[in-house]
């Protein structure tokens, strides 16, 4: 069994790393790796009774299917020439009904959850209440292509790198830290190439 969570572990390294390649440069392939990810992300973190990042990467797999449909939707209102809409950086402006709203789940959203997760027996509870709930804004904010979430990921991936250190997941951890570079990188090129549907 231990061999298959090594196997399953670096199968999530490697299509994590191209996961965020995809993301930086916005193509729509992007959410079908992001399903095989999630499933396996889902799998390590759950067998090291990492119960929050196990029920985050679930939740991953689901928001997929949305940001597929609405990234689509997006990169078509941009009218990219020669119709082709792949690749085209689409972004819509962070409004703060948004921020306050994250900020109002990330407080209550973390409480609940680590009181939950520590009568489920996480090993993490209060680190991984709340990098899920961080998480979890960043793949809404993802999904609704807001250049600011690659803050949001920067935090949590680090956070989540430090988690994975501590529970001995090295291929994890390397995946994290990874993501945690390449969101510098992502603010930089959506800011530089990203074009504004809602402007």
């Amino acid at each position: 069994m231990e061999t298959v969570i090594k196997i399953i572990e670096i199968f999530a390294f490697a299509t994590g790393i191209a996961y965020v390649i995809l993301e930086i440069l916005q193509l729509n392939f992007m959410w079908i790796i992001g399903i095989a990810t999630g499933l396996a992300c889902a799998f390590s973190f759950g067998v090291q009774h990492i119960w929050g990042q196990m029920g985050l990467n679930i939740y991953y797999v689901a928001i997929s299917i949305i940001g597929l449909v609405r990234w689509r939707r997006d990169a078509a209102a941009l009218e990219a020439p020669k119709g082709s809409t792949e690749g085209t950086i689409h972004l819509n402006h962070l409004k703060l009904k948004t921020i306050l709203t994250s900020i109002l789940i990330l407080a209550v959203g973390s409480t609940v959850l680590i009181w939950l997760l520590k009568m489920l027996g996480d090993s993490e509870s209060a680190l991984d209440a709340v990098v899920v709930v961080m998480s979890a804004i960043g793949t809404w904010w993802l999904a609704e292509s807001y250049p600011q979430q690659w803050f949001i990921w920067l935090i949590a991936d680090s956070a989540l790198a430090a988690m994975c250190i501590h529970s001995g997941m090295w291929w994890m951890s390397g995946l994290y830290l990874a993501y945690a570079l390449s969101s510098v990188y992502g603010w930089f090129h959506w800011k530089r190439n990203g074009r504004y549907v809602d402007s």
